[in-house]
């Protein structure tokens, strides 16, 4: 997978057009319907397991939490969030906007609250374009920006969970059909991704593409190294994060894992923040020994903590940069803001 280039064109490249599909006019209406099939299929499921939780035990585990266990969980949860919203500050680099770093991290910190509560579309995508776009970045460099991040993000994810599946690979369910011998190979196949991006950005002779109209272009190694550390630093502080709530009952390495999986099931499930999907995914692997209560409330706890409060903060924050937004726009057009 490549990154972004490293340099800023003047225009914006013209797109190609291409033809539609007109010898397929029913693909566009099976793939909606298989996708709302699916959605519905993952519906169900996940009402028919919430009706056999007993919640009022769930909640009694986490009124019972220790306040220390959830102030440092609640501690990692924000350094996540701080080591994320440096992901932009690397398509700033190799893209070359003048955007102050500050508004940077707070855009990216805005678009990935969004982005985990909302999905993709919403917050990676959406919030990023729209911010972007009224700070007078052209659609080309925010496309960068947008590639550069997410690559970055699964970059350290393929490397740590390679190593997970490698070095710690879990009991899966029968039915599963994930044995320990398909997941190191598994593992061994996604340590490989991020070590031939690696190599790539290292050796590569040929460092430009153009696809659809769009520059493409491999970066440093050194830059590609910072993107593996920076986000292999997020996933390990995620972890720690779930760790903590689930109070030492589990080797981090598993809670790790565990987290690994049930981000990649909520990603696949199409459900908004995947609700319901990591909690599916963190009782099918770590119940027993844990108890389902208390693998819901520490999940549940988990998700306030790093999906809710800063999706609050965030929106808060959203609007004052739209109001800011305004403003400069008033400014520049000589009449009161609205």
């Amino acid at each position: 997978m490549a990154c972004p280039s490293a340099s800023v064109p003047s225009s914006a490249a013209p797109r190609r057009r291409h033809p539609p599909l007109t010898g397929r006019p029913w693909w566009p209406w099976a793939r909606r319907i298989a996708i709302a099939g699916f959605l519905g299929f993952v519906v169900v499921m996940l009402v028919a397991q919430a009706r056999a939780i007993e919640w009022d035990q769930v909640l009694s585990t986490m009124r019972a939490y220790p306040w220390q266990v959830l102030a440092l969980a609640a501690g990692f949860a924000a350094l996540s969030h701080l080591i994320y919203s440096t992901f932009d500050l690397i398509g700033r680099h190799y893209t070359g906007h003048t955007l102050g770093a500050g508004t940077v991290m707070a855009i990216t910190f805005v678009s990935y609250a969004f982005n985990l509560n909302m999905g993709t579309l919403v917050g990676a995508v959406g919030m990023r374009a729209r911010l972007y776009a009224r700070l007078g970045l052209p659609a080309p460099v925010i496309a960068r920006i947008v590639g550069s991040s997410m690559l970055t993000n699964w970059l350290g994810y393929c490397l740590l969970a390679g190593l997970a599946f490698l070095l710690w690979p879990l009991a899966m369910p029968d039915d599963w059909h994930l044995g320990r011998i398909a997941q190191r190979v598994l593992g061994a196949a996604l340590v490989a991704v991020a070590v031939l991006y690696l190599l790539a950005c290292a050796f590569s002779p040929r460092r430009e593409w153009t696809l659809r109209g769009h520059e493409i272009a491999l970066p440093s190694l050194r830059v590609a190294l910072v993107q593996l550390v920076l986000s292999c630093a997020n996933w390990s502080v995620m972890g720690a994060a779930m760790h903590v709530l689930l109070q030492d009952k589990v080797a981090y390495p598993m809670a790790l894992g565990v987290l690994l999986i049930g981000a990649v099931a909520g990603l696949l499930s199409r459900v908004p923040a995947g609700l319901g999907v990591l909690e599916a995914v963190f009782v099918a692997l770590l119940a027993p020994p844990l108890t389902k209560t208390g693998i819901i409330a520490a999940v549940l706890c988990y998700r306030a903590m790093y999906y809710w409060l800063p999706l609050g903060v965030a929106a808060l924050l959203y609007l004052a940069m739209e109001a800011g937004a305004r403003r400069l726009a008033a400014q520049q057009q000589g009449r009161p803001a609205g």
